[in-house]
């Protein structure tokens, strides 16, 4: 990183003999990256109430408590595109998000995949009651519409039922939402054309809105990585809306290397006018469901009862059991799927299907099918190529999200990335291995998210922004989660600002809530 000069407009100045004003925090001797990619200045950083009020050479500031970020990297708070901790921050047990602000992570963005609560406003209710340590943005997940108005129906919406998702979706908009995410490759959301997407997401870019989406094939289970991205540019430009790839990524040995394609793809719709971007987290682990992983989609058609009849019937059981056995050469085998969360038998997880098929003396198939008959089976799916992940790190377009849970400390083996993403970028990816620079790595997190999402005032170390600002000790910064030992908070995020509120001191939790539920503003 290479320091700059302090643009003159960023100091405080006043007049000869003033009094200086008395702040409530002055962040001193940082080197400042301020979230939009250039150089680090040093700089001191004052807040007063839930703003920065001023940045630069602040030597006689007065403040009712000073913090010494000499040797330090002073960055806006991190911004989680992509989170599954929405249900965590609704619960007063987990509402303090300790592995979040051991990340440095101050916002994060939920209701991914096209999952989540269809009614934002009574999420919103539940959320602020709980007083989550983190800012939280909304999503409207289009699975959880299209499950609202036709269940799990594999068939094309009505007209009527159309009006009716239009309807709901319109109603999160009015509700603050930052836009419509969509999980086209998990049912119900698998059911869905293309157009009816495109109905959708205009709703959404009406109103100010992104759309997100966990791409309907990542690999070549059905229409094939490439097809799949080209449907998100599609949805975008036909929705008049931006369109996010979230964790973008080339899952399975099948498609390793294409992550040039995917470049290529984006940089034509970017060149085209539409307005294309990515979010990825830092891991060559993915993780999803055991059934997500494995059953045909067609097979889930009509819930869990229709399924259980389907195996019933042999004919139906073999198509099922053939359609499992090629998705699992999908993912590399039965040791790249390692259980994360299995209530049934937790003794089970941290295993993998062929330790766990080994011992059982059966199949993995079969006994992946018997495992789910008895529950839903989380797992950690081992399915991507560092020449991958590396291309699409570098690329300006991508942000960093974790697509990670938030669940108590002794609960499962869960994805490290739950603990650790924001430092592992920062220390794998840029400090060590210079995939990125660090004034990268920060923009992807802080000052591009905002801007994508279209967070006012977040994102950068400016006065007038929110002062949601980390202070981070580059030579310490690291994750400490495995895939084996996941519940493991992150060091080197030394402090945490969350809107003016003091939530990390010294590396601790300071249990102060300055989170809020985020709106989107109105266009």
């Amino acid at each position: 990183m290479r320091p700059r000069l302090l643009p003159a407009l960023a100091l405080l100045a006043l007049p000869l003999g003033a009094q200086q004003p008395t702040y409530d925090l002055v962040i001193r001797n940082g080197r400042v990256l301020d979230g939009s990619g250039a150089p680090w200045v040093r700089a001191d950083v004052a807040i007063t109430g839930d703003r920065i009020v001023a940045v630069g050479a602040l030597p006689d500031a007065r403040a009712r408590r000073t913090i010494d970020a000499a040797n330090r990297l002073v960055v806006p708070g991190f911004i989680d595109t992509h989170s599954h901790a929405g249900p965590g921050l609704a619960t007063p047990a987990l509402s303090g998000a300790a592995p979040l602000l051991a990340q440095g992570i101050t916002t994060v963005v939920v209701n991914p995949d096209g999952g989540g609560a269809v009614d934002l406003a009574e999420q919103r209710q539940r959320l602020a009651a709980a007083r989550p340590a983190v800012n939280v943005g909304l999503m409207v997940p289009h699975g959880s519409v299209r499950g609202a108005v036709l269940g799990q129906a594999d068939r094309q919406a009505t007209a009527a039922e159309l009006d009716r998702m239009r309807a709901l979706v319109r109603a999160g908009m009015q509700q603050g939402a930052f836009g419509l995410s969509s999980g086209p490759f998990y049912a119900p959301g698998s059911f869905a054309s293309t157009e009816e997407l495109v109905e959708l997401a205009k709703v959404a870019g009406e109103g100010g809105g992104v759309y997100q989406s966990h791409i309907r094939d990542e690999s070549d289970y059905t229409i094939g990585v490439l097809a799949a991205v080209d449907e998100v540019i599609r949805v975008a430009r036909e929705g008049r809306l931006p369109g996010i790839v979230t964790h973008v990524k080339a899952l399975g040995p099948n498609v390793w290397g294409r992550s040039a394609d995917i470049v290529r793809a984006v940089e034509r719709a970017r060149a085209a006018g539409v307005e294309v971007w990515a979010d990825q987290y830092p891991y060559e682990a993915s993780g999803t469901s055991l059934s997500a992983s494995l059953l045909p989609r067609w097979a889930e058609a009509g819930g869990a009862a229709a399924l259980r009849e389907r195996l019933a019937d042999s004919a139906q059981r073999a198509r099922i059991v053939a359609g499992m056995r090629e998705n699992l050469a999908r993912r590399g085998g039965a040791e790249r799927l390692q259980l994360s969360r299995y209530v049934p038998e937790p003794a089970l997880e941290g295993r993998t299907l062929r330790q766990i098929a080994e011992q059982r003396g059966g199949d993995p198939v079969e006994v992946a099918l018997a495992l789910m008959a008895r529950g839903s089976a989380g797992v950690v799916s081992f399915n991507m190529d560092s020449t991958d992940i590396h291309t699409l790190m570098r690329q300006p377009w991508t942000m960093t999200a974790s697509d990670g849970d938030l669940v108590a400390m002794d609960v499962g083996v869960p994805h490290p990335r739950a603990y650790g993403t924001f430092p592992r970028k920062l220390r794998a990816y840029a400090l060590d291995r210079g995939v990125v620079t660090m004034e990268r790595a920060v923009h992807s997190m802080t000052g591009l998210p905002a801007a994508v999402f279209r967070m006012q005032d977040r994102g950068a170390i400016r006065p007038g922004a929110y002062a949601d600002v980390v202070v981070l000790d580059p030579a310490r910064v690291h994750d400490r989660a495995t895939y084996t030992r996941p519940h493991q908070l992150a060091e080197g995020i030394v402090t945490v600002v969350v809107n003016g509120v003091l939530a990390l001191d010294e590396g601790k939790p300071t249990d102060a809530r300055g989170g809020r539920v985020l709106s989107r503003r109105a266009p």
